[in-house]
């Protein structure tokens, strides 16, 4: 356009711009005909996982395959869940001829639930780039986000190996002998010589020893509150979603120990019930329960949780409390519930530390306004520490713990039960 302005000034420009007018209209009919001619030019496919692990980086795969003889350019835009919020995903690459090419990119979703994904669009330029041609692929596909099964297979082969220590759970030194009875056998050199069987060793005329292994079909309860005390976010998941994750992980861990696992929710009333079992269909029926579970805004009954579980836990059982406590106020409104349950049953709170404080506690204060707020701070953080001693002065174990570290902590206060045994 510009050369054809400075032609009506200097002629001689205006036959270049028309030759270069000319030039380009032929490149943009041969760039049409060359990515147009054939039908089928490309063929991508979406790979997705059977379902998405929430708070995890799930790999989704796209197979390109390009039938164009010659090498191409191209843009491809994947139309992810909207609960991404990604508008501006895009994947540039160059195709050699008659080739196949595979890529991969990961999602991190942050609540569960239904995810859609749109078209797999995939805009073709040659190497002159004036004409684009789009192909689209695998339209309207919805895939379930469940709790974090990703973490779950992370812990499943170390519970069978009892090696969860690699992960930075510590060891428990075993007390007493709190354990089933397995057999008599043989004395060998480092056996404990409080279990000489004096009975076997007369009458076999040598050392005997009982052999003794953890006790099992114990159960083991994760309790789940879904009020609005977990509403509170953490590095784009809630709460109740850490609380969600660290249930399946330790619910299978519990069922590789032998024991019984269960779980049930509880807000305004007790729901997403799994009675404590050990069958191989334990895992799922807890695995969809939890994926049923969706956090509310009305305070926590713990009064009907108590009344529930007196009428329906029978058995002396482990109940893994999830909750959170920001005062000492809070907890005692609900101490007499708390103290009740741990009358019958091994109860431990589970609670959260308050994350975003942490800055506010370590920055230098430079304004009046900063120190006010570090000091409150800090007293919001040294609340949760005496809440932590109010529980232990009732017989009550607790975990306070940090989202990220969550699943760990759990697991570790369940091996020093079982190896102290408490239960």
């Amino acid at each position: 356009m510009l050369m054809f302005v400075i032609g009506f000034v200097f002629p001689g420009w205006f036959n270049i711009a028309k030759l270069l007018l000319l030039i380009l209209l032929a490149l943009t009919v041969l760039d049409t005909l060359i990515l147009f001619y054939t039908n089928k030019g490309i063929n991508g496919i979406r790979t997705l996982p059977e379902k998405l692990s929430n708070g995890d980086q799930n790999p989704v795969a796209i197979t390109i395959e390009n039938f164009y003889t010659f090498p191409v350019y191209t843009l491809i835009i994947d139309e992810i869940p909207e609960q991404f919020q990604v508008r501006n995903f895009q994947i540039e690459r160059k195709l050699d001829p008659s080739s196949i090419t595979e890529l991969e990119y990961k999602l991190r979703p942050t609540e569960r639930g239904e995810y859609h994904f749109g078209k797999l669009n995939i805009y073709v330029s040659s190497v002159f780039g004036l004409i684009s041609r789009r192909f689209s692929f695998d339209d309207a596909v919805m895939i379930p986000t469940y709790p974090s099964f990703i973490q779950l297979r992370k812990y499943d082969l170390l519970a069978i190996s009892n090696n969860l220590h690699q992960y930075g759970i510590k060891k428990v030194r075993r007390l007493g002998h709190t354990m089933e009875f397995e057999q008599i056998k043989d004395y060998v050199l480092g056996d404990d010589l409080r279990t000489i069987n004096w009975k076997a060793t007369a009458k076999k005329n040598q050392l005997m020893v009982n052999q003794f292994q953890d006790e099992k079909s114990q159960p083991v309860y994760s309790v789940i509150d879904k009020g609005r005390v977990m509403r509170m976010p953490f590095d784009g998941l809630s709460l109740l979603d850490y609380a969600i994750n660290a249930s399946l992980v330790i619910s299978n861990v519990a069922l590789k120990k032998q024991d019984k696992a269960g779980i049930f929710s509880f807000s305004k009333k007790v729901e997403n019930r799994v009675v404590a079992e050990r069958r191989t269909s334990q895992m799922n029926l807890i695995l969809e329960s939890l994926y049923n579970i969706n956090t509310d805004f009305f305070e926590s009954d713990f009064g009907r949780l108590y009344a529930d579980i007196k009428r329906n836990i029978t058995q002396r059982s482990l109940i893994l409390l999830y909750t959170n406590f920001e005062t000492l106020d809070g907890l005692h409104r609900q101490m007499p519930y708390l103290k009740g349950i741990a009358k019958s049953h091994l109860l431990v709170v589970i609670f959260f530390k308050n994350t975003e404080l942490n800055n506010l506690i370590t920055e230098k204060a430079e304004t009046i306004q900063q120190a006010y707020d570090k000091v409150i701070a800090e007293k919001f953080a040294f609340e949760k520490r005496l809440i932590v001693n109010e529980l232990k002065k009732y017989g009550i174990y607790s975990i306070l713990t940090t989202p990220e570290d969550l699943t760990i902590d759990t697991i570790n206060k369940y091996l020093e039960i079982k190896a102290r045994g408490l239960l």
